[in-house]
């Protein structure tokens, strides 16, 4: 059990390390480029965007969870899965190029031919990086992860503001994407120099892991589909300059959701799939992460709602006005997303990819269902921020019916018992900023939004330490203690 927190903590140290520097030089990063390009300019990009990471979907059909799930593959199968992704990416990121004239006319705009046979090479990176990246998260290698990602964040990004200010444009951002997928595989290719056998290619590879990428693939593709469809539909009906607002709130959303869970995340999966055999050891873990996940997400939903306006001026400025009334809807769901995002690693890790699948069929059509009602019945995107919070919060519940009551058969009370006091304390804060946004109304937008942080961390503290959920005070003395150990 003590290994089992040593490894936990350690992977969450490495991977908390970068990807909160990260946030830092992602936020610099953004609000620089927000203030170079438009919101015509982003809006125009995404669904390109939005497609190839559909495209890269199958080139990976479910195999980079499965070789991390997987014990009893050889080194020879591996380069077998390794040459497969090669290969999908080769015939992938080629149907991409030559399908670039449908998209431009499906979105009539003509620059989206060079859009997107541009990213056609960052397609192609993506698929080729499968196999050697899920070999790095299997060894645990979190250090050599994390310290991978934020270099390749910080280069691509670097190089991609100064392409905007020379006068790049939309192009700037192509730049950024190509160099994060070329550098990412060339870092991954170096730890796992793997060879390619199309002549002595084993089919055993893949048989052993169907059944479990299988599953996982149809997954990806229907939460893919289901998260991105609001794009795709207010670029085709609303506008490019609608979906810029939209994105910079839904992109802004999910900062809390990129950099909360996903430190836990993919440790979670190495580490709890050791547990497959034991799911009432895997509960209690999980519940425990859960709860952590709850203190931390339900609290924030709240601090984001009032301060949705100084953090839209502060980080993209004046210009992004329009964006403010849907990230203020939009946060409401961050709680509920933090803790969801966590439950894909379970069903991985219990090897029950079917209840992933299930899951994920009931989830596309809830927000199918909310994305056509806020988009047909009232045309804005307000409305479907609305209408997708509702739905998130749908599917955060059927989630965890089918995690509690039919994987875990453990009932969903204990579940909502650990949810109770973060809600409770999302309640007390959430009237205290209330009325400190009242009083802070004519305040500079950092002095306000520095206010009403340090009153939300203060009252979560209050509340935590002295109701017992948690010594803040001891565990602060056990992070510096790692840290100088370090």
């Amino acid at each position: 059990m003590s290994n089992i927190k040593q490894q936990l903590a350690s992977g969450v140290f490495y991977t908390a390390v970068a990807k909160y520097t990260g946030v830092l030089v992602s936020i610099v990063i953004t609000g620089i480029l927000s203030r170079l390009l438009t919101a015509e300019e982003y809006g125009t990009i995404i669904p390109v965007v939005v497609l190839i990471n559909f495209f890269t979907i199958f080139g990976d059909i479910g195999i980079g969870p499965a070789i991390i799930q997987n014990k009893d593959l050889s080194g020879r199968e591996i380069n077998s899965l390794f040459s497969f992704t090669i290969l999908m990416g080769i015939v992938l990121s080629g149907l991409f190029f030559c399908g670039s004239w449908l998209i431009a006319r499906v979105y009539e705009s003509d620059i989206l031919v060079v859009l997107c046979q541009l990213l056609s090479i960052s397609l192609f990176f993506s698929c080729a990086n499968v196999v050697t990246n899920a070999l790095l998260y299997k060894a645990k290698l979190f250090k050599y992860l994390a310290i991978r990602s934020l270099i390749a964040q910080v280069v691509a990004g670097l190089i991609s503001i100064v392409a905007a200010y020379c006068g790049a444009g939309i192009y700037a951002l192509v730049i950024q994407s190509i160099l994060s997928c070329v550098f990412l595989f060339l870092v991954s290719y170096i730890k796992n120099p793997l060879k390619l056998c199309f002549k002595d290619f084993e089919w055993s590879a893949l048989k052993k892991i169907r059944h479990f990428s299988s599953y996982q693939f149809l997954f990806d593709i229907l939460n893919y589909f289901s998260v991105n469809l609001d794009k795709l539909l207010i670029s085709r009906f609303i506008g490019a300059s609608e979906l810029g607002y939209y994105d910079k709130s839904y992109k802004l959303m999910q900062m809390p959701m990129q950099n909360i869970p996903f430190v836990i995340t993919p440790v979670m999966h190495p580490i709890f799939c050791e547990m497959q055999d034991n799911l009432s050891k895997m509960c209690t873990y999980y519940t425990k992460v859960v709860r952590f996940l709850a203190f931390v997400g339900f609290p924030l939903s709240i601090l984001l709602f009032f301060s949705g306006e100084e953090l839209i001026y502060i980080i993209f400025g004046k210009q992004w006005t329009a964006s403010i009334p849907a990230f203020k809807i939009l946060v409401l769901s961050v709680g509920f997303q933090i803790i969801l995002s966590t439950s894909g690693s379970i069903f991985q890790s219990a090897g029950v990819t079917k209840f992933l699948f299930l899951s994920g069929v009931l989830s596309t059509i809830t927000i199918v269902i909310a994305t056509m009602v806020g988009l047909l019945l009232f045309g804005s995107i307000e409305a479907i921020s609305f209408f997708l919070v509702c739905a998130f919060i749908i599917n955060f519940f059927q989630t965890y019916i089918i995690m509690y009551c039919i994987l875990f058969r453990v009932g969903l009370i204990i579940f909502i018992k650990n949810l109770l006091s973060p809600l409770l304390l999302t309640l007390i804060l959430g009237l205290v900023l209330f009325f400190v946004a009242l009083l802070t109304v004519q305040f500079n937008d950092i002095v306000s939004l520095f206010i009403k942080g340090c009153v939300a961390l203060l009252i979560a503290f209050i509340y935590i330490q002295f109701t017992g959920e948690y010594d803040i005070i001891q565990k602060m003395r056990e992070l510096r203690c790692m840290f100088l150990k370090r």
